[in-house]
């Protein structure tokens, strides 16, 4: 099984609902030793994007 990318890794922490912000992200990724993560972490569109997930999967369910 072959790593994950800096940026597959990023939506699996989004996707995690332990991370409450890009920046947490960010910090993970470099905790982790990922490489260049500011670079890849760049851009308005895919910050909206790691926001929406990190929110979505921190909203309480219906159980």
């Amino acid at each position: 099984m072959t790593e994950p990318t800096t940026l597959e890794r990023a939506f699996d922490l989004a996707r995690s609902g332990l991370f409450a912000s890009v920046n947490d992200i960010r910090l993970a990724l470099k905790r982790e030793r990922f490489d260049n993560v500011e670079a890849h972490l760049a851009g308005p569109s895919l910050a909206r994007q790691l926001r929406a997930l990190c929110t979505a999967a921190r909203l309480p369910t219906d159980a």
